[in-house]
């Protein structure tokens, strides 16, 4: 299989979305990075924080969040390999919507990890992760 060309990394406002964009930036080199925002809607039961904003509001809060994470990433090449959009929705929808009508070759999110959310998580029912991954016709890496 050949290295991906074009590789998506979701941003939901987790923590150690950092540690995926680090590895999508290290494992593909040569790859075109998108850092999607997600937003997810307010009626959603996991939104940002469960904050009523305005829709432009959450929008820009996200992009900022994004801007930031590639700030914090250690390679040098990542602030010209990385482009930074948003997108509205069900993360489990969005992503691999996007991921088909944008070219993605790959995905890389992280998963739920082992603390209480995705004790509660594996325990109610499907993560995000579980969704994307199988949702997604193109190869997913989740970070555990």
């Amino acid at each position: 299989m050949a290295d991906p060309a074009h590789v998506l990394v979701p941003t939901l406002g987790r923590p150690r979305e950092d540690e995926a964009l680090a590895y999508a930036c290290e494992t593909f080199p040569d790859a075109e990075i998108t850092l999607l925002a997600v937003v997810t809607p307010l009626d959603a039961p996991l939104s940002e924080g469960g904050v009523l904003e305005r829709d432009d509001e959450r929008t820009a809060a996200a992009r900022e969040s994004a801007t930031e994470l590639l700030a914090s990433v250690d390679d040098p090449t990542a602030t010209e390999r990385v482009r930074i959009e948003t997108a509205e929705g069900r993360p489990g929808t969005v992503v691999p919507r996007y991921a088909s009508d944008e070219g993605v070759d790959h995905v890389v999110l992280c998963g739920s990890g082992s603390g209480s959310v995705g004790f509660f998580r594996r325990f109610l029912g499907r993560g995000i992760a579980a969704t994307v991954v199988e949702r997604t016709a193109e190869p997913v890496t989740v970070l555990e």
